[in-house]
């Protein structure tokens, strides 16, 4: 089975974190998985390529443009049935249960964290994998300088992502932080411009660290 980092990722300076979780769940053919806030679709893409062509990923975001944008990319791919659904991830409502229920940058940007994770654990299966990945957003620096999110709701959400997913009722089973960090020409710089349009020119960059929980519904509730 190829790996995240072979996929669609290669350029995602966060793409380890991922590859790791993704690894650490031991993620196989023929899973049914969601993306929640797929936004783009690289990792709706990735996952559809490592469910392969028995498993099916659903893509949800609450922007259709993102959606058709999502479905554009998986098409491209073919690797896997992918179904794109305009919902926000406090509607979450699936047509079947999941093995693996994934977000990544979105629970900084929703009013309620809590709900979505709840929705999220009631989307999978008992047993099955919750994945959340967020930043520290004001632990990042540019030039020593932290960093702001001011359109973000709780840009430092990642700080709290252990105890949420454990008060959403589930089982955590790994919690780890990783942060890229750069000076000069370079991925890293790069990845900032993308999303700041500042060029950091030589100036040394921590970016964000980014919070990776990997949690699991238990197999009997209350327990």
């Amino acid at each position: 089975m190829p790996s995240v980092i072979e996929l669609e990722l290669r350029n995602d300076v966060y793409r380890r974190p991922l590859a790791t979780a993704l690894d650490r769940l031991g993620l196989k053919q023929g899973w049914r998985a969601a993306d929640v806030g797929a936004g783009g679709g690289d990792v709706t893409v990735a996952l559809a390529r490592l469910v392969g062509k028995e498993g099916r990923v659903y893509a949800v975001d609450s922007d259709p443009a993102r959606r058709d944008q999502v479905a554009s990319a998986a098409a491209r791919a073919s690797q896997a049935q992918v179904v794109a659904l305009t919902q926000s991830g406090e509607e979450l409502n699936l047509p079947e249960k999941l093995d693996l229920a994934l977000c990544r940058f979105l629970l900084l940007h929703v009013h309620d964290p809590l709900v979505v994770l709840a929705k999220m654990r009631d989307a999978v299966r008992p047993g099955g994998w919750v994945v959340a990945q967020e930043p520290v957003t004001s632990a990042g620096r540019i030039a020593g300088a932290p960093f702001s999110m001011p359109d973000a709701l709780d840009p430092d959400v990642g700080a709290v992502l252990p105890a949420l997913v454990r008060r959403a009722g589930l089982e955590l089973v790994d919690a780890w932080a990783e942060a890229p960090a750069w000076a000069g020409p370079g991925p890293v710089a790069l990845y900032l411009e993308a999303m700041t349009e500042v060029d950091p020119g030589d100036d040394p960059v921590i970016l964000p660290p980014l919070v990776t929980v990997v949690a699991r519904r238990r197999l009997v509730e209350g327990n």
